[in-house]
C-alpha cells in the first residue's frame, strides 16, 4: 500500500474512533441530570467532518440519537459524502505523484 492510501485510513480512522467515543460520551451524560453534554451540532459536525462512521455506528451501539429523524437520514447522507470525497482526493493525490 502507498503512504497517500495509509494516511487516509489514518486519518478517516482516528475521526471515526473520536465520534464513536463521543457518542458514548454524551449517552453516559444523557443518563445524568444537568450533566454539560455535546450538542447534536457538535456530532454532525464531527460526522460532516469524516466521522460519520462513528457516530452512525454509536448511534445504534449505544442506542443514542435513534429517534432523532435528520440522524436516520443526515448521518448515512454524510457518510456517502465522506467516502466519496476520500476516493477524489486520493485519485486527486495520487495524480499529483
Amino acid at each position: 500500500m502507498d503512504n497517500i492510501f495509509l494516511g487516509l485510513i489514518l486519518f478517516f480512522s482516528t475521526l471515526n474512533v473520536l465520534a464513536f467515543l463521543l457518542m458514548f460520551l454524551d449517552k453516559n451524560k444523557s443518563r445524568k441530570k444537568g450533566a454539560a453534554r455535546i450538542s447534536e451540532g457538535m456530532l454532525f459536525f464531527l460526522a460532516a467532518a469524516f466521522g460519520s462512521v462513528g457516530v452512525y455506528l454509536g448511534m445504534f451501539a449505544f442506542h443514542h440519537k435513534t429517534r432523532k429523524w435528520y440522524f436516520i437520514i443526515g448521518i448515512p447522507l454524510l457518510m456517502v459524502e465522506n467516502i466519496a470525497f476520500l476516493i477524489v482526493m486520493y485519485n486527486f493525490l495520487f495524480s499529483l505523484l
